[in-house]
C-alpha cells in the first residue's frame, strides 16, 4: 500500500513539476480548457438567473398561489382548430358566478373579480394615452400579492359605495406626480374627478407588457362608468398556501362546472390559468435552452482536449530518453502509461479550476451590470469539472500508450 502510494506520489510530482517548468506552454495549452469550463458554468448560471428573473418578474405581475377565470384563457400555445372550438364553447364568467365562487370555495383565501378597460388622460395639457383603468375587487391586493408604498388599496367600504377613488401605478405618477406625493390628489376619468388613495409600488414587466401604466378604481365604480354588464368579467382566486393551491383549482373548477350544469364528460366552458403553470412553462423554455447551448459550449472542450493531446504528444517526444531510463530502471508499461495520464489529468482539472474561478469572476460582472442575479448551480460545476477531467485523460491516453510502447534501448539513444 505504502508502495502504490508513493508511486501516485511521485507521479503527480513529477506531472506538477513538468507543468511548471513550461508555464507558458502550459498556459496556452489549457485555455481552451479554461473557457470551456468558464462557458458551460457562465451558461448554466445564466439559464438559471433567466429562470429565477423570470419568475420573480411573474410573482411581483401576478403574484403567488393565484388563479384566474376567463371566458378564453390559457397558458401557452393552443391548437387553431381547439382555439375555435373553445372559442364557440366558452361563455363570459358572470356577475353572480363571481359571488357564487366566494360563497363556496372553501380551499381558497380569497376570491375577487377583476375588470378593465383602456382611457386616454390629458391632466392640465399633458396626455398620457391608452392607460389600462382596472375595476378590482377590495381583495385583489392580497390576490396578486401589490405592494402599497403610499397611502392605502381600495376598501371594502369603497366597493360597496362605488368610491370615486384610485390607487395609481408608478408610471402614471412619474408622468402627473414626479416630484410630489400623489395621496389626496385628484386625476379625472371621462371627465370624473378621482381621489387619489394609494400608490403602487413599481411592478415587474413581462415582454410585451407593462404593467405601471395603470389605475385601480371599485370594480362597482367601473361598472358605473363603463357599463354595467359583464363584458370582461374575470374571477380571480388564490390558494391557502401552495401545497393546497391545486386543490383550490380544483374545487373552483368543479363549483363553476356544477353552477353551469356541465356533466363529467362535458369540457369545460370557460379558461383557467394559473401561476404555477407559467412557471413550468418557463423551466420547460429553459431546459429547452440548455439542452441546445451547454452542448455547443462542450465543443471548446473538445478542441481544449485536442490541444491538450498535441501538447502530450509533444512531451513524450520531448520526455523519449527519460522513459527509456525508467524503463531500464524497471518501470513497467503500466507505470509509464499511467505517468503521462495522470500529467494529462493534472493539466486538466488544473484549467478546470481557473475556469471556474473565471466563470465566478464573469457571473458576478453580470450581476453588477445586468441587474440579474446569476446563480453558479453545483450541477453545472460538476458536468463541467467532470468533462473536463474525462478529457484530459482520453487526451493523454494516446500519448501515455505512445510512451509506454517505447523501447528503452531505442529511447537511451534518443538526446
Amino acid at each position: 500500500m505504502k508502495r502504490l502510494y508513493s508511486f501516485y506520489y511521485d507521479a503527480f510530482w513529477i506531472a506538477s513539476r513538468s507543468i511548471l517548468e513550461h508555464k507558458l506552454r502550459a498556459f496556452l495549452t489549457l485555455i481552451g480548457i479554461i473557457i470551456g469550463v468558464a462557458a458551460v458554468v457562465v451558461v448554466g448560471a445564466s439559464i438559471s438567473g433567466l429562470n429565477s428573473y423570470v419568475s420573480t418578474q411573474i410573482s411581483k405581475v401576478l403574484g403567488t398561489n393565484h388563479f384566474m377565470i376567463a371566458r378564453m384563457a390559457f397558458s401557452g400555445r393552443m391548437a387553431d382548430d381547439e382555439f375555435e372550438r373553445a372559442n364557440r364553447r366558452n361563455k363570459k364568467p358572470t356577475w353572480d358566478e363571481y359571488l357564487y365562487l366566494k360563497e363556496n370555495c372553501k380551499n381558497c383565501s380569497e376570491i375577487g373579480a377583476q375588470m378593465f378597460n383602456n382611457a386616454d388622460f390629458n391632466e392640465n395639457g399633458v396626455e398620457m394615452p391608452s392607460v389600462t383603468i382596472n375595476g378590482v375587487t377590495s381583495n385583489f391586493d392580497v390576490i396578486e400579492d401589490k405592494s402599497i408604498i403610499e397611502g392605502r388599496f381600495i376598501s371594502a367600504n369603497d366597493e360597496s359605495i362605488a368610491a370615486k377613488v384610485c390607487v395609481i401605478a408608478d408610471d402614471v405618477r412619474e408622468k402627473y406626480f414626479p416630484n410630489m406625493s400623489p395621496i389626496g390628489k385628484t386625476i379625472k376619468l371621462h371627465g370624473l374627478p378621482l381621489t387619489i388613495i394609494g400608490l403602487e409600488d413599481k411592478r415587474g414587466q413581462l415582454p410585451g407588457s407593462s404593467f405601471n401604466r395603470a389605475i385601480y378604481i371599485p370594480i362597482t365604480l367601473h361598472r358605473q362608468i363603463f357599463g354595467s354588464g359583464d363584458n370582461g368579467l374575470q374571477i380571480h382566486g388564490k390558494g391557502r398556501t401552495p401545497e393546497t393551491f391545486d386543490a383550490s383549482i380544483d374545487e373552483a373548477k368543479l363549483l363553476l362546472r356544477n353552477r353551469r350544469g356541465l356533466s363529467g364528460s362535458d369540457p369545460d366552458t370557460f379558461g383557467l390559468v394559473n401561476t404555477k403553470e407559467l412557471g413550468g412553462q418557463i423551466d420547460e423554455f429553459t431546459n429547452a435552452i440548455a439542452a441546445v447551448v451547454v452542448p455547443i459550449t462542450m465543443i471548446i472542450l473538445v478542441v481544449g482536449g485536442i490541444v491538450v493531446m498535441n501538447i502530450m504528444l509533444v512531451s513524450v517526444t520531448e520526455r523519449t530518453f527519460e522513459v527509456g531510463l525508467r524503463k531500464a530502471l524497471g518501470a513497467t508499461r503500466n507505470q509509464i502509461l499511467l505517468q503521462f495520464l495522470i500529467e494529462s489529468s493534472v493539466l486538466c482539472v488544473v484549467g478546470g479550476i481557473i475556469g471556474l474561478l473565471l466563470a465566478a469572476v464573469v457571473t458576478q460582472l453580470i450581476t453588477v451590470l445586468a441587474g440579474i442575479t446569476m446563480t453558479i448551480t453545483i450541477v453545472y460545476v460538476i458536468l463541467s469539472v467532470t468533462v473536463s477531467s474525462l478529457i484530459g485523460i482520453v487526451a493523454g491516453l494516446y500519448p501515455a500508450w505512445k510512451a509506454a510502447r517505447l523501447d528503452p534501448i531505442v529511447a537511451l539513444t534518443q538526446s
